[in-house]
């Protein structure tokens, strides 16, 4: 199995275990962390490295104004925000928020399939 296969596969259960953890409101990086080195047996400390790894290469993408496609997984994108006008309540003025982008994810629709069957409604 080759690199970007194993790490598909490794990202692939981290999504279904997130899926399954239907208790679980967060999920912090190091239970992340822990929760692949347990599944896969390599230390903590090489998982730690890759999923380091993994959200650098993720950021300096978006950075450059690249979107990020993880198939079945989802997306990360950026959106464009238009200019728009705001209020500041304190000194009641007008203010323009110009133009902007921001890093959003978009999960892919099987992602979202599984959530929608696992987790439930309170």
């Amino acid at each position: 199995m080759d690199k970007k296969t194993n790490f598909a596969t490794r990202f692939e259960k981290l999504a279904l275990f997130l899926i399954k953890s239907k208790q679980r409101i967060i999920m912090t990086k190091a239970e992340i962390v822990t929760e692949i080195s347990n599944d896969t047996g390599i230390e903590k400390k090489d998982v730690q490295a890759t999923v380091e790894a993994f959200m650098n290469v993720v950021k300096k993408s978006l950075v450059k104004g690249e979107n990020v496609y993880l198939r079945g997984f989802g997306s990360f994108i950026i959106k464009q925000r238009a200019e728009k006008t705001g209020r500041n309540i304190s000194k009641n003025t007008t203010i323009i928020i110009p133009a902007h982008s921001i890093p959003s994810f978009k999960p892919a629709k099987e992602f979202v399939g599984e959530v929608k069957e696992s987790v439930k409604v309170k």
